[in-house]
């Protein structure tokens, strides 16, 4: 099953319910959904054999009566959008900037049934981990089994609204610890959280990370990724040679 028929069950779940009032014989949330998806491809950009980038931020114009129809439910909807983007880049192997968003917008010049959809490259800390591939430059951490690309400098993880990657941990502090990666070299540092900051069972103030480093904040486990393990050959010199050695 394709990444749209999976989208359009989930949608014809959703317009059964509190989705019925809102969508009739207007525009259809698939029609938006295929769309992006369409919007997606066009705008690709390879920029190497493990990285084509594609548009993460979109807006979608619509009528007057549109609009109000989904105005309700909009916020539920740009989610359902955005996952459906997210898993249509990751069976292609796209590569995002930053997260992906999906918002709407009033066009009265449209008429019901007609949209439009513009797109953006914007960069942001991190982004959904679609590509098959993890780069000392774009490092992947899984955060107890999330995965995000760090496509920024810095990424600041914990449990406030203000961190890039948000935890739902009483253990962990508003800004708990930050993730520097300059050149292809990752590192990390403690923000003065209440609990501390380990790396593989050691805990640190600031110190270098490596490929399958381990850092835990409360009861959260961060995995750090920096090479593609499926393409790692015989003779490979490890992540610790590529920094350096400097966690020898």
């Amino acid at each position: 099953m394709g990444v749209l028929d999976r989208f359009e069950k989930r949608i014809e779940r959703a317009v059964n319910g509190v989705f019925a009032k809102a969508f009739k014989s207007e525009v259809q949330p698939v029609e938006l959904a295929s769309a992006l998806r369409r919007e997606t491809d066009t705008s690709a950009q390879v920029l190497s054999r493990e990285r084509t980038l594609v548009p993460n931020a979109f807006t979608i114009a619509l009528g007057a009566s549109d609009h109000d129809r989904i105005a309700t439910w909009d916020e539920a909807l740009g989610e359902e959008l955005s996952d459906a983007v997210t898993e249509h880049a990751r069976s292609q192997h796209y590569s995002f900037l930053g997260p992906v968003s999906v918002a709407f917008e009033r066009d009265g010049e449209l008429d019901t049934g007609v949209f439009r959809v513009r797109s953006a490259r914007v960069r942001g800390s991190i982004a959904p981990a679609t590509a098959a591939a993890a780069t000392p430059e774009h490092p992947v951490v899984d955060v107890d089994g999330t995965r995000y690309q760090l496509t920024g400098r810095t990424t600041v993880i914990g449990r406030g609204s203000e961190s890039d990657v948000v935890v739902d941990d009483p253990g962990v502090s508003r800004r708990h610890v930050e993730i520097r990666v300059d050149a292809g070299r990752a590192s990390v540092r403690d923000l003065g959280s209440t609990n501390g900051t380990y790396v593989d069972g050691r805990r640190t103030d600031a110190g270098p990370l490596v490929d399958g480093a381990v850092v835990t904040i409360g009861r959260t486990r961060i995995t750090f990724s920096s090479r593609d393990r499926s393409r790692r050959g015989e003779g490979g010199t490890g992540a610790l040679d590529e920094l350096g050695g400097a966690a020898r």
